[in-house]
């Protein structure tokens, strides 16, 4: 893996360049962005090389693309016709279905591995990027029976050497449970954020009244409204039934308010304390 080229160089493409340059310091990193203020201040923050172009990628031995949805939907065909027979090309993005879907009959789809690392923090941009953001952490691989063998061996390398753990998963079932357990998520946060400021004018009370609970809550709604939007658009099916049943949730909490039952309510709690036994992988 000589070299890396990276298009999009935030939090996800600049850990992955810190990591690389960890386990493999032979690796030259490429930076491509749209930006050339982002390209300055990751050769700044050393975690590019060089600077370079989409048509520089017939060099690349690997391409990682982690740049919001929409843009992978609408680049990643380009970028297939430009890299070379050898070349290995990963995603990075929170939807699977449309980036699989538009290069299924492209002449070079063996040479794509879709993935999904389940890592990140609610920054954004070069200076987010940290060191070890992966350990640990779960990388969804989609239609993996797509990329040919040697390409995925070429990737599992590189996760392993990462820490990542991997699983498999359909890109339909994958945009489906996503949808449950981390766009749901972001949605509350951002929901959250938004009541509380319509509602709270002073900013000091704001500040000073917050506990810890609320800015856990709340921390994702300081997330890329530029990444999270072509993400929910892309998803709108899923998240649209995850919303409703998180709605009728929270119209039935209203509702044993209103009609003070609280050891329903006390019930209610109890039974999902259980999700930290999930968490903490306790089956």
């Amino acid at each position: 893996m000589k070299n890396i080229y990276l298009i999009g160089i935030g939090l996800i493409g600049g850990s992955f360049a810190i990591d690389i340059k960890k386990h493999f310091p032979e690796s030259i990193i490429h930076g491509i962005s749209r930006k050339e203020a982002t390209l300055e201040e990751a050769l700044s923050l050393n975690l590019i090389d060089k600077k370079a172009t989409l048509d520089d990628l017939e060099n690349a031995d690997v391409v990682i693309i982690s740049i919001p949805v929409d843009a992978t939907v609408k680049m990643l065909p380009t970028i297939l016709d430009k890299i070379s027979d050898s070349s290995l090309v990963i995603d990075a993005g929170s939807t699977k279905e449309a980036i699989c879907k538009v290069i299924e009959n492209h002449p070079k789809r063996r040479n794509f591995l879709a993935c999904h690392p389940i890592a990140g923090t609610e920054n954004s941009g070069p200076s987010a990027a940290i060191p070890d953001l992966y350990v640990g952490k779960t990388n969804i691989i989609c239609e993996v029976e797509k990329t040919t063998f040697k390409l995925q061996e070429k990737a599992l390398q590189l996760f392993t050497a990462i820490g990542m753990r991997i699983r498999y998963m359909d890109p339909v079932a994958h945009d489906k449970h996503i949808a449950y357990v981390s766009h749901l998520s972001h949605i509350s946060s951002f929901m959250l954020g938004k009541t509380v400021l319509e509602k709270e004018r002073n900013e000091r009370d704001i500040f000073d009244m917050a506990g810890s609970g609320f800015a856990s809550t709340v921390r994702l709604a300081k997330s890329s409204p530029a990444m999270w939007t072509p993400i929910f658009e892309q998803n709108k099916d899923n998240i649209i039934e995850t919303l409703e049943k998180y709605i009728n949730n929270l119209q039935h909490f209203k509702e044993l308010m209103e009609e003070k039952k609280f050891d329903e309510i006390y019930n209610e709690m109890e039974n999902t304390n259980y999700i930290k036994q999930i968490l903490n992988g306790i089956k």
